[in-house]
């Protein structure tokens, strides 16, 4: 197949071009910059715009056996606009939607479960309120094209896509350690983050592209949960400094991760192993720490 990738030259998305190449697919990678141009692996083609692009990328669609949307507009999003990337990113999954209408060919976008409802272990039947969340929204409008005869699936993935090179938020929390001499978790630490290595979330992309059934959520989600003193210990171990536990009314020690890190989001993947045949191998979030996968160079 002929599959357009938004994202290509992305933490996620270079390893997902790989597999997709690896497979004997067609990959074309959307690039904004020199930049990310040079970081789609070679044998994929190169097509240079972005997501406010909106002919190019309803062109490509078309010119295409399906989609994976893993870009975002973060550049913006972390600037402060987290409104104007969500909408972004609404009028290229419509420009998708409108290219793929009656063809019955794939349309992945991805997606994550940070903020859905906690207090129990999430699962991919568990659809959240649009309205509490922009990005939902965009996940629930993706759904929906499967009654215009697109086979869409979300993939939502483990906020900790993990392994060497990661620049995410595990680098984050690495970075507050090295800076204040302390490696924290919120209160006892109890709080659960579900994690996958980065090689175990590209395959589930590709198998969502190729197996997945219309409409359907699928999670990357390698560990249930990983409980947050767990992984403050082990950055702390491999940094030198002491594990501590930080009080509710001192978060701000953590910066834009501070209600992010105090969340409890464990996250099942049974049924996407079951029906996709997805057995993730890769590294543990722990392994990977242990071995100094986050040590500073």
């Amino acid at each position: 197949m002929r599959i357009f990738v938004t994202g290509a030259s992305g933490w996620i998305g270079v390893p997902t071009v790989t597999r997709l190449l690896a497979a004997g697919h067609e990959v074309v990678g959307l690039a904004r910059s020199d930049a990310a141009a040079a970081a789609i692996p070679a044998g994929a083609e190169v097509v240079r715009g972005s997501l406010d692009d909106l002919d190019l990328l309803h062109a490509q669609a078309a010119d295409s056996d399906g989609v994976v949307h893993l870009a975002f507009r973060h550049d913006i999003a972390f600037a402060g606009d987290f409104t104007g990337a969500v909408v972004s990113d609404r009028r290229a999954i419509d420009a998708f939607g409108d290219a793929l209408k009656g063809s019955d060919k794939p349309f992945v976008l991805a997606s994550g479960v940070l903020g859905l409802p906690g207090g129990r272990v999430i699962t991919e039947d568990d659809r959240p309120d649009p309205a509490v969340h922009p990005r939902y929204a965009n996940a629930a409008v993706t759904l929906d094209l499967a009654a215009n005869a697109v086979r869409s699936v979300v993939v939502r993935f483990a906020p900790t896509v993990h392994g060497a090179g990661d620049h995410g938020f595990v680098a984050a929390l690495v970075g507050i350690a090295q800076q204040t001499g302390v490696s924290g978790y919120l209160g006892d630490g109890t709080n659960r983050w579900p994690a996958v290595h980065v090689s175990d979330a590209a395959d589930l992309v590709h198998r969502a592209l190729e197996r997945a059934p219309a409409g359907s959520v699928v999670h990357a989600m390698a560990e249930v949960g990983v409980p947050t003193r767990d992984i403050a210990e082990a950055i702390g171990r491999q940094l030198g400094v002491p594990a501590r536990s930080i009080p509710p009314e001192q978060a701000a020690h953590f910066g834009f991760l501070a209600e992010l890190f105090g969340m409890d989001a464990p996250t099942s993947s049974e049924i996407t192993r079951r029906e996709l045949g997805w057995n993730p191998s890769g590294p543990t979030l722990l392994e990977d720490l242990n071995v100094g996968a986050y040590s500073p160079r």
